[in-house]
């Protein structure tokens, strides 16, 4: 790709996500998410792939007609109450409308059927791109009008998409889509709280991006598309495929890493609002993820390669230690036991 065309795109990116998080008025926030969405196409059709280009076509629809609604919404809003701030948004057809547009946007059970494909589809730093800082204008969106969406609209969506997520992620063998399904099962642990604690729904996508820039930046230095490749990346960097199993276990939510810390959180906050029972489910719903996180932990550090004669042998990589890879896997490990001060800063 152009430099000059990779830069104007990173920085229509960099400008349509502060766009959107920094504004009150409708117009501007669509403006953002409109600036977003062009600006990304180009990444994700740069190989000229049939499958990228497919990919772009998908992505483009599905985020013109969750634009059209976030627009829709706004107009309703403004012609019933002369209101074209974000936090006024009041009337019920235009939150449920918004809620539908969010969920387009986001990738939410029933409108998640694009992202896998779009994800499969793009290079392994633009699915990175799609799965982290594409979501963040949304999840601000969402945030700033969290007081006026319907609770049980939600927390239905939370169910069904941490279900599917687990579900579909269980028989894939591509790396992008299993990370997709991640994606949009961690979305649910999102939504469901964000009526509740908004707050704590903005440090679980920040901690989620963490963890999924430490997976995606590991895996596109060792060029892993599937799992078969999977399977012998550790003869090329050992330490690397250790870190990997350990990003992976951190985004399962197990206790001594740091996805335990939203999940934790989000259970609690869940509780003290007597929703024990929808606490439960999405815990329990957790467990799918669990397995196929697993599933890849082992496959990238305990099975062993073929011992074929046809194989050919992986020699390591003979590189510099990457600086941001190792600060963002020691962060995505580590953050547990400062759970205490992000709390207070929270």
């Amino acid at each position: 790709m152009n430099p000059y065309a990779k830069l104007i795109t990173s920085l229509s990116l960099l400008l349509g996500t502060t766009i959107t998080i920094s504004s009150n008025h409708w117009m501007m926030a669509w403006t953002g998410l409109e600036i977003n969405t062009l600006a990304i196409i180009p990444l994700i059709s740069k190989s000229h792939h049939p499958r990228a280009i497919e990919a772009a076509i998908k992505y483009f629809l599905v985020q013109a007609a969750a634009s059209t609604l976030v627009l829709f919404s706004s107009t309703i809003n403004a012609w019933h109450t002369g209101q074209w701030d974000l936090t006024q948004l009041t009337h019920p057809t235009s939150c449920l409308l918004l809620t539908t547009a969010i969920a387009m946007k986001l990738g939410l059970v029933p409108f998640h059927f694009w992202f896998p494909e779009v994800l499969q589809g793009s290079s392994l730093t633009t699915a990175l791109l799609l799965s982290t800082v594409m979501k963040f204008p949304p999840i601000t969106i969402l945030y700033m009008s969290s007081h006026s969406l319907n609770p049980t609209l939600l927390t239905t969506m939370a169910i069904a998409s941490a279900a599917l997520g687990g579900w579909m992620g269980l028989n894939q063998t591509q790396i992008r889509k299993i990370l997709a399904f991640s994606s949009i099962s961690h979305l649910g642990w999102m939504s469901i709280i964000i009526t509740y604690d908004p707050k704590l729904t903005l440090l679980t996508f920040y901690l989620y991006s963490l963890m999924t820039a430490t997976v995606f930046l590991i895996l596109n230095t060792t060029k892993t598309m599937k799992l078969s490749t999977i399977m012998i990346s550790w003869t090329k960097t050992p330490m690397l495929n250790a870190t990997l199993m350990l990003a992976l276990l951190s985004l399962a939510g197990l206790p001594p890493l740091t996805g335990f810390l939203p999940k934790w959180l989000i259970i609690h906050e869940l509780t003290k609002q007597e929703m024990t029972v929808a606490a439960t489910v999405i815990a329990m719903l957790s467990l799918l993820g669990l397995f196929f996180y697993l599933r890849l932990a082992y496959y990238s550090t305990i099975t062993l390669p073929p011992n074929s004669t046809n194989h050919m042998k992986q020699w390591h990589i003979n590189k510099l230690t990457n600086t941001p890879i190792a600060i963002i896997a020691s962060l995505s490990m580590l953050l547990l036991p400062l759970s205490p001060m992000i709390l207070i800063s929270v």
